[in-house]
């Protein structure tokens, strides 16, 4: 008699030392968010707070105005980005999947019915208390590996943003830090420069 497979419904039913494909994770039917890091399982953390929200709508919102009638496009979270390996990109043989804040792709020809198929040009990510290292350290890692060209970190309680661009040798630099009134230009997409007083306007 053949063993139907219970359908996974919980973390819980998870191994978790177990590696995973994007094949596996469109078989979950969680309730929460996940994401899939080189084949392991990460949860998202608790909701992200009002501040949080504030910041990536205004953000979104100025992003969303400037690209109006442009060949590129943004997205929010929750928003899959399938970053490719050297092995191909089947759903079989992709085995990172994240969900940033925010993100811009330039090349529509990556984009699909499911979210991204590759790097997007540009990817924003706003900090909470929860994932503070794997927002600064893992994803900035699996960005830059991955030709992510410009990461913004911004920081919601300091009212901070870090902009990180890819140079020629393939590495983020720090570009700018950016704590008060100005411009904040994003390199990965001309033309395009955000003010900092209209992202952190929280009233």
């Amino acid at each position: 008699m053949e063993t139907i497979a219970q359908p996974i419904t919980q973390f819980a039913q998870l191994d978790p030392n177990g590696s995973y494909t994007y094949a596996d994770y469109l078989t979950w039917k969680f309730e929460e968010f996940v994401e899939l890091i080189r084949g392991r399982v990460m949860r998202k953390m608790a909701a992200p707070a009002p501040l949080h929200q504030t910041y990536a709508l205004n953000l979104a919102t100025e992003v969303r105005l400037f690209l109006k009638g442009k060949p590129c496009r943004a997205f929010i979270a929750p928003f899959d980005v399938r970053l490719k390996t050297g092995i191909g990109s089947g759903d079989a043989q992709v085995t990172t999947v994240v969900q940033p804040d925010i993100c811009v792709v330039c090349d529509l020809a990556k984009i699909d019915e499911r979210g991204c198929l590759g790097a997007p040009d540009w990817i924003v990510e706003i900090l909470s208390p929860g994932n503070v290292g794997h927002d600064t350290r893992t994803k900035y890692a699996l960005y830059e590996e991955n030709g992510v060209r410009e990461y913004w970190i911004v920081y919601p309680g300091e009212q901070t943003v870090l902009a990180h661009v890819l140079d020629a040798h393939g590495r983020y630099q720090l570009v700018a830090e950016y704590a008060e009134a100005g411009p904040m230009p994003v390199a990965a997409v001309p033309g395009l420069v955000v003010e900092w007083a209209d992202v952190f306007d929280d009233l």
